[in-house]
């Protein structure tokens, strides 16, 4: 474990202290408070490059699910970590009917909700349209219960919450897919199907999370990461440039659930650009950059960076909603 304490030059690079350090830690005493005198990482699993996104815990079953994406193209099953055993196992499972590449995931009532990739008849012989998927870990069922706004194709439906009152508040983000819409935060109401847009500022929206006194909405905008848009050429793989959007955002959340506003910066990662969101009880923000897991206060201070961490979930023991 290695400190920011130590450092001679403020405005050093996190990667610059200690490559073979699993925490860096920025703040001693609130991080001693979560990690303790002697945290470290417990290896599991060997994975494939496959490994994807959207974990989520099903605390009935005791199980950890997670997407994988290709190679090879057009690949549908998920992954499951058991947690019943005194070892955990890691299966595949294939839901019906298939899921393809979740990006953003959570449980809600009974059902995991997916943020689903969607692609064409190029994987596999079955298309499947970007939108929003439930399924049931009891019978194995999946259900699409959102693919379009009026016709218009989402882009990318990256993460996702459901609100306490049933809303579901998710976005998609702009690829390097021709797209038919802006990015945009979008409100999904499934008792009477309305979708709204509820933020177009960012560049492209992809983390989303609501703390649990569901006052206040954070996103994370990944502008940095670019990829070529175009009908005409192919994709010629994404680029990153750190002088664009890579910033997490706080909005306040209106009583009535129905609108976001005050707009302001919460975090500016010191590398890369922050991806998924998780906000714990007492309010540290927790998101997947580049280079591991950066923990932050409810001000949007940078605590500790977990290393070699890129997805992430934790059970409510430690605090995490």
């Amino acid at each position: 474990m290695a400190s920011a304490s130590s450092l001679t030059v403020p405005q050093a690079l996190a990667g610059d202290i200690d490559h073979e350090a699993d925490f860096l830690v920025f703040d001693q005493e609130r991080v001693s408070e979560i990690l303790g005198p002697d945290p470290s990482y417990e290896f599991v699993f060997e994975v494939l490059e496959a490994i994807h996104e959207a974990p989520v815990y099903v605390a009935s079953q005791n199980k950890l699910c997670l997407s994988q994406l290709a190679p090879p193209p057009g690949y549908f099953p998920q992954l499951v970590v058991d947690l019943n055993q005194d070892s955990p196992t890691l299966s595949e499972y294939l839901s019906d009917s298939p899921v393809y590449a979740p990006n953003g995931g959570t449980f809600h009532n009974g059902l995991i909700y997916w943020g689903a990739s969607g692609g064409t008849n190029s994987i596999g012989g079955m298309e499947q349209r970007t939108g929003l998927r439930t399924l049931n870990p009891l019978t194995n069922k999946s259900s699409t219960i959102l693919n379009n706004y009026f016709g218009y194709y989402f882009i990318t439906v990256d993460d996702l919450f459901v609100h306490p009152n049933g809303d579901i508040c998710w976005f998609s983000k702009l690829t390097d897919t021709p797209p038919q819409l802006p990015p945009a935060t979008y409100r999904f109401h499934p008792s009477t199907g309305a979708v709204t847009v509820v933020e177009d500022s960012l560049h492209q929206p992809n983390g989303i999370a609501l703390p649990p006194n569901n006052r206040t909405v954070y996103i994370s905008d990944t502008g940095a990461v670019s990829g070529s848009i175009s009908p005409f050429l192919p994709s010629l793989g994404t680029s990153f440039n750190a002088t664009r959007k890579r910033t997490i955002y706080a909005f306040d959340r209106s009583d009535d659930a129905t609108y976001l506003s005050n707009k302001r910066a919460f975090y500016l990662p010191p590398d890369w650009a922050p991806d998924g969101l998780k906000v714990a009880d007492n309010g540290y923000v927790l998101t997947g950059t580049g280079s591991g897991m950066d923990v932050l206060s409810a001000r949007g201070e940078l605590m500790v960076r977990c290393r070699r961490v890129l997805r992430c979930r934790f059970s409510r023991g430690w605090g995490m909603n």
